[in-house]
């Protein structure tokens, strides 16, 4: 055994012994390395370990502190129930979703019920210095020069991160949209047509039933594992069965659930999508946001003929409210490009070139570790919190990236009432049958962890908890 994990294992000791606590600062490098006789570097790799196993996070130039870690078990929800061939719906749901989504965007409210993570995590300030920096030395023919398809400064930041997690992208393959959603309503739009029908998964992002009932499309609903994602025995028998024009999914901490597609069942989902020449649009928002060492590749790594439409943006992961996102369309990409063109023609030009400045700085690595690591210790707290303050059989996903966590209650809770009896204590919450086009679970939660897990988010959960008991109905 090495110096470094002798040091990781004595500490893990004492956290397991309560010795060191969630919370406690670690001694600092310095005061370590004298006090064990080893060197720095020495120091820096067991924490490094205890970091990787869990057990520490690090937070910027305040060294590092234990982790917050469950004190109860939080079963993992199961499969959702659904037809062997998926089930067929006409998709209605904008006005709850509508309802939901403005209760949660009064500040004064907290944000458990948010679709998006606290402003506080982003590099918000040096991001205005490249936007003033690109207004400042803006080119007058950048306004017109590749109008449709974007920057091509920025096209070619993101062509070379993707060669990193997998993707052999180039900056012609790629369209800069107005954030995520327009990339996936793009590319939604090229590959079907009204009266056609979408496979989702169930439960599903919100977006995603909003769009397919804003262009007349019906939804067909197929059963996604909180671990392993997307049924795809089911896919196979809804793609016989159904006939669908597209296929819309999460492959990465999918949104409500936060679970991970394991990378096998990511090549044959691009397998299968492939035999049956059914287009797969790929919403991969969240996979900067993931906790473990290495970047899980997107479905898009696996594609060699081009019908995974990979979209994703900075929206989640960088720059909140720039509303810059990309498509990477494959064979459709012609098709998305003329639908760019005959919509929003083009994408705010500034934010494109300073965004392209901020990645070409090199910055945005680092601020992606921290951010990670943020999330990874909310999710903890937030995982603590519901051990402890919700009902007996309530269980709960722990997601390996992102910011959702799905919140099963036991089936006599009905979500909906408890989203309007939480409002009325100043908390807002997103009830399960907003990711349903058959508005299915009804005693389910998606609950926000990318905000400061401060006094007022742990005395939130602790009420959600209290009301969570007094909304089971005694039993007949």
């Amino acid at each position: 055994m090495t110096r470094y994990q002798a040091l990781a294992d004595d500490i893990e000791a004492s956290i397991t012994a309560g010795v060191l606590r969630a919370g406690d600062k670690l001694p600092s490098v310095r005061h370590t390395s004298e006090r064990r006789g080893v060197s720095a570097s020495t120091v820096f790799q067991a924490y490094y370990l205890l970091e990787a196993r869990g057990l520490v996070r690090a937070r910027e130039r305040s060294g590092y502190f234990v982790a917050a870690r469950p004190r109860g078990t939080l079963p993992q929800p199961t499969q959702p129930s659904a037809p062997a061939g998926g089930s067929f719906a006409v998709v209605d749901v904008s006005e709850r979703v509508f309802e939901v989504l403005e209760s949660a965007m009064d500040r004064d409210v907290v944000p458990l019920g948010s679709a998006f993570p606290s402003p506080q995590l982003f590099p918000l300030r040096r991001l205005g210095q490249c936007l003033a920096q690109a207004a400042r030395e803006a080119d007058p023919r950048a306004a017109i020069d590749d109008l449709t398809p974007g920057s091509l400064a920025l096209r070619r930041q993101i062509a070379r991160r993707a060669l990193a997690d997998g993707m052999a992208l180039s900056p012609p393959d790629l369209v800069i949209t107005n954030g995520a959603l327009e990339a996936l309503n793009l590319c939604l739009s090229a590959v079907t047509r009204p009266g056609g029908a979408v496979v989702i998964e169930s439960p599903c992002f919100y977006g995603a039933l909003q769009a397919l009932e804003r262009m007349g499309l019906s939804a067909i609903e197929v059963p996604t594992h909180p671990g392993e994602g997307m049924d795809l025995a089911a896919l196979e028998t809804a793609l016989q069965r159904h006939k669908p024009q597209a296929i819309w999914l999460m492959t990465s901490f999918q949104n409500p659930l936060g679970c991970l597609m394991p990378e096998a069942r990511k090549k044959a989902l691009v397998e299968l999508a492939t035999r049956h020449c059914v287009p797969l649009i790929e919403d991969d928002v969240y996979g900067e946001l993931y906790f473990g060492e290495h970047r899980p590749p997107p479905a898009k790594a696996f594609d060699t003929e081009g019908w995974v439409l990979h979209c994703a943006s900075f929206s989640k992961s960088l720059a909140p409210g720039w509303r810059i996102g990309w498509a990477a369309p494959g064979r459709f990409a012609r098709a998305v490009a003329r639908q760019k063109l005959t919509t929003t023609l083009a994408t705010n030009a500034p934010t494109q070139q300073a965004l392209a400045r901020y990645l070409e700085s090199g910055g945005v690595d680092r601020h992606l570790r921290r951010l990670r690591q943020t999330l990874a210790l909310h999710r903890d707290r937030m995982a603590d919190a519901i051990a402890r303050h919700f009902p007996e059989g309530t269980q709960a996903t722990r997601p390996e990236g992102g910011y959702f966590m799905w919140v099963q209650l036991p089936q006599r809770c009905d979500a909906l009432a408890l989203h309007r009896q939480a409002l009325a204590h100043g908390i807002s919450v997103a009830p399960g049958p907003i990711f349903s086009a058959s508005q299915a679970f009804g005693h389910c939660l998606r609950l926000n962890y990318g905000h400061p897990f401060d006094e007022s988010m742990q005395a939130a959960l602790a009420t959600l908890g209290q009301l969570a008991r007094q909304c089971i109905s005694p039993r007949p």
